[in-house]
């Protein structure tokens, strides 16, 4: 398992990847009773499965509903997704903290550079109030990382923000802003700026705060507000141990060992062709201790060059019809997991 793990951060080409998955395929189907029960009840068990594209993805719901777990031991803790009130919220139980801070750490070193190059401010209010958030555990461990000490989370305190990213540029320290986007539009409201040594992250949505907007016209805005020429994303989420990111143009690009395939909406097991929206489904290797093969709820399409763009969220008569090929399986899935 050790080994297996090793392997995982050490990949270095496609064949490596299908390897992989393939192991991880097995431990997970043998280990994992929620993935088991859904491969078994898809007619997708281990000795039908050969290579990966014959892999099922579990539907991300079930991480609402079930304890999705590839290990018997008490979990270390658990990340739970933000949603609003009225949504029920799912859990990604964690048996080893430390393959998380492996994947976000290799992942961020990957496409931008060591932690410790950058003063790393967060405005994250609605992340830190509703606690146990993988964001927060993520931006804390890159803050601790980092060797500037005006890193830091600053929730509410726009002042304090300006005056940070002011001094920064004055003294030519590479900075990272991560933001969400209520949290940055409130900051670019009250102040303006010409920021040249400063890389602007959005991470997520208005969370109820303000009128929600396209990625492109809060880009839009964002890049007038900070005078960047672009506003950098990261695409995560309480059920994955990884990361993709985006420099610019909203186009993801993810490490590694993670791996992002479009299925069709009105299909869940037929690819999209290049260019083409579909669901968003992600093999995601660092879930090693949970599922690694997850079919989201977002809308996206791949490009030619391996990036992907994230288009939102599937409305409910989307995700349904994608999930009609499932129904039959979804009667007989036991509850009691």
């Amino acid at each position: 398992m050790d080994d297996l793990r090793e392997r995982i951060f050490a990949i270095r080409c496609e064949s490596e990847f299908e390897t992989l998955c393939m192991e991880v395929f097995h431990l997970q189907y043998h280990n994992n009773k929620v993935y088991k029960q859904w491969c078994d009840l898809l007619g997708k068990n281990a000795d039908v499965v050969k290579c990966i594209d014959d892999i099922p993805f579990l539907p991300i719901g079930f991480f609402r509903t079930h304890k999705v777990v590839a290990f018997s031991e008490e979990p270390a803790g658990f990340f739970r997704s933000s949603g609003t009130t009225s949504e029920s919220k799912s859990t990604h139980w964690i048996r080893d903290f430390g393959i998380y801070e492996r994947s976000f750490t290799l992942a961020f070193e990957q496409f931008f550079s060591k932690a410790e190059d950058y003063c790393i401010v967060a405005m994250l209010p609605h992340y830190q109030q509703q606690g146990n958030s993988s964001l927060i555990y993520m931006i804390e461990g890159l803050i601790k990382q980092s060797s500037y000490s005006a890193s830091g989370f600053y929730p509410f305190d726009l002042e304090k923000v300006r005056d940070v990213l002011t001094e920064n540029e004055k003294n030519g320290t590479p900075t990272i802003l991560f933001g969400v986007s209520y949290a940055l539009l409130d900051l670019a409201e009250r102040y303006s700026f010409d920021l040249k040594h400063t890389l602007v992250f959005e991470t997520g949505g208005m969370k109820g705060r303000r009128k929600e907007m396209s990625k492109k016209e809060l880009h839009s805005v964002l890049c007038k507000a900070f005078g960047v020429k672009s506003i950098a994303s990261e695409y995560g989420m309480c059920e994955l141990f990884s990361q993709a990111y985006s420099k610019s143009e909203g186009v993801f690009y993810s490490p590694s060992w993670l791996k992002v395939v479009i299925r069709e909406t009105t299909d869940p097991f037929e690819n999209c062709p290049l260019g083409k929206t579909g669901i968003i489904n992600l093999i995601d290797l660092a879930n090693i201790d949970t599922c690694s093969f997850i079919a989201s709820e977002d809308l996206g399409r791949m490009q030619s060059d391996g990036g992907f763009e994230v288009l939102g969220r599937a409305d409910k008569s989307v995700v349904k019809g994608c999930n009609l090929m499932y129904e039959q399986a979804i009667e007989g899935f036991s509850s009691t997991l």
